[in-house]
């Protein structure tokens, strides 16, 4: 009698073996990042046509970022027993739904309504995919799996937003929130036929231990907030930073274009870097992130300097996602899922808040003193990062 066909666990291998998941995973990443901030660019243009100022369309911006902060946690725990795959797939269908009835929403009120929407999808898709990268390697090489799909979100910020502002500039906005919801479709076919579905769940072991390996958590995403925090002080107003710098205004999409993409040359060395040297490949990020941001405070009003300092900014910040995103999953003190759900969170935490300080600073003290603040809170980050040695240890255990 034949043996019946019986499909194969997936079973964690490295790098190459886990290559179309990993792709996978980066598109989606890439749209996601993409429906998250296309409103940026697109904010006069939503702002004429719905009857709304500038002000209030940015709220579509910030809403987002709200509901991604408050629902991470829970939606991640309420669904921690649906299949990992599915639920990644669903919140890919939840970005086309958003982006479909932006595209076609006659009012402002079911416009937002519709980026609340995606901001739901968005706390559990994050969430999920951190915890998924790390499933797919063996875990020794989860910190190289977590950089590589942290390309996709780099893509996001330096392709995504500038390519739907463009198709915006052009067509109008709906037909880019269109487009947009044609690429989650793209992603979501991809993700279905390359990612190998993983087991979810997951608890870390109860003994005696679990207690540090908590408070170790605590710590790294303790860490991730002031990273994000300090970044967002400043980047959140970039454009306002570079225009008074002396910078064109024809000349400041290229130039962001540019300073973005010198990211990915930071993701490729956490790539490269964070699984032999985790604790060194996070001081180094964090100080080159400092000394970028400094440099800016001090090039400031100068037009070349500040370039030159928003670019070696760029290349620091490009590695800030991989590098804590590994350094809480390998504290083991939650399920892979929480975990990335607590980085997500603590993350927009961080965007959400900086936008806000930035913005009181820039009115109180003017341009010159937002880079500084911003600094002082890396820093803070930093300070976390070599106190807290067990959360960030020199090597793999």
């Amino acid at each position: 009698m034949a043996t019946p066909h019986v499909r194969p666990t997936w079973q964690p291998g490295d790098v190459r073996e886990a290559a179309g998941g990993l792709f996978a995973l980066a598109l989606a990443t890439f749209v996601a990042i993409t429906t998250e901030l296309v409103p940026v660019g697109l904010l006069p243009l939503i702002s004429d046509d719905l009857g709304v100022s500038e002000g209030v369309a940015g709220l579509l911006v910030t809403a987002y970022a709200f509901m991604v902060a408050v629902l991470a946690v829970p939606l991640t725990t309420v669904t921690r027993k649906l299949p990992r795959k599915t639920l990644l797939l669903t919140a890919l269908g939840v970005y086309v739904l958003s982006n479909v009835i932006v595209a076609v929403a006659p009012t402002f009120a079911l416009v937002a309504t519709a980026r609340a929407l995606g901001g739901a999808s968005h706390a559990v898709f994050f969430s999920v995919s951190i915890g998924y990268a790390s499933r797919l390697v063996r875990a020794h090489l989860a910190g190289r799996a977590l950089a590589l799909v942290t390309l996709g979100a780099s893509a996001g910020f330096v392709l995504g937003v500038p390519l739907t502002t463009a198709l915006g500039t052009a067509v109008g906005w709906r037909a880019a929130f269109l487009v947009l919801a044609g690429a989650c479709v793209l992603a979501g076919v991809l993700t279905a036929l390359l990612l190998p579905s993983v087991p979810g769940g997951g608890t870390p072991p109860d003994d005696a231990a679990r207690g540090a390996r908590r408070t170790a958590l605590a710590k790294v995403t303790t860490a991730n907030a002031l990273a994000y925090l300090g970044h967002y002080t400043v980047y959140t107003y970039v454009s306002v930073l570079l225009l008074a710098a002396g910078l064109a205004t024809a000349a400041l999409g290229p130039a962001l274009l540019l300073i973005g993409a010198l990211g990915l040359i930071g993701a490729a060395f956490a790539a490269a870097r964070l699984d032999v040297r985790p604790r060194q490949t996070t001081v180094i990020t964090l100080v080159v992130v400092t000394g970028g941001i400094l440099a800016l405070g001090l090039a400031f009003p100068g037009t070349a300097g500040t370039l030159a300092a928003a670019a070696v900014w760029s290349i620091g910040f490009g590695a800030v996602a991989a590098v804590f995103q590994a350094a809480a999953i390998r504290t083991r003190g939650a399920s892979p899922d929480v975990v990335g759900a607590l980085v997500n969170s603590t993350a927009n935490i961080g965007i959400g808040g900086g936008a806000a300080l930035g913005a009181l600073v820039l009115d109180g003290a003017g341009f010159a003193a937002v880079p500084y603040t911003g600094a002082v809170i890396v820093v803070a980050a930093l300070v976390v990062v070599l106190v807290a040695r067990r959360a960030f240890p020199a090597t793999q255990d």
